[in-house]
């Protein structure tokens, strides 16, 4: 999956074990904490990465994206739901389509493989491109609110029941 970029290619792939390094110091310097490289890392230990996705650049890692399984009930009906995050580019590559060209390709994987809903608590500027909306996430029971904390629905109405609760994992308890 190619996509141009600056006069270079971009190959959009799934995360294999030797990019983990690599994605460490991206998330790190993207973010410029740790927090978010430690987020990835409880994620997968705790084996809720759904689908995770890098943006290689001659090689390198420049681009990364996490969609985690997250627990999203209607009453006692689970609700097949992700969460998007993190999302990071390497500092000197952001606003130039990159980040953009992961989210669409985990959506389009998280539709292939029958997840219902997507959950982001981004930049409210940022994803309703992608179809996020904070309307559609507001009446969810959660620990956030806002314009930032979006949702999008792979499955129309899969967000629609009454009651939805959202149950982030320990890995976001993080203090900051």
């Amino acid at each position: 999956m190619a996509r141009p970029g600056r006069g270079h290619d971009v190959v959009i792939r799934e995360r294999e074990p030797a990019d983990d390094e690599a994605i460490c110091r991206l998330n790190h310097a993207a973010f410029g904490s740790p927090i978010e490289a430690k987020i990835v890392e409880d994620l997968r230990k705790a084996r809720l990465a759904a689908i995770e996705l890098v943006a290689v650049e001659a090689d390198v890692i420049v681009g990364h994206i996490l969609f985690s399984a997250l627990k999203v009930t209607f009453g006692e009906e689970m609700m097949p739901t992700l969460a998007l995050a993190p999302m990071a580019v390497v500092p000197g590559r952001q606003r130039q389509g990159i980040g953009g060209n992961l989210v669409r390709h985990g959506l389009a994987l998280a539709r292939q493989r029958e997840w219902w809903a997507v959950i982001v608590l981004g930049h409210p500027g940022y994803y309703p491109r992608f179809g996020f909306s904070a309307g559609l996430a507001k009446p969810l029971a959660a620990p956030y609110s806002g314009d930032a904390f979006m949702a999008l629905e792979l499955v129309p109405g899969a967000l629609s029941g009454a009651g939805g609760r959202v149950v982030y994992p320990p890995a976001f308890d993080i203090d900051t």
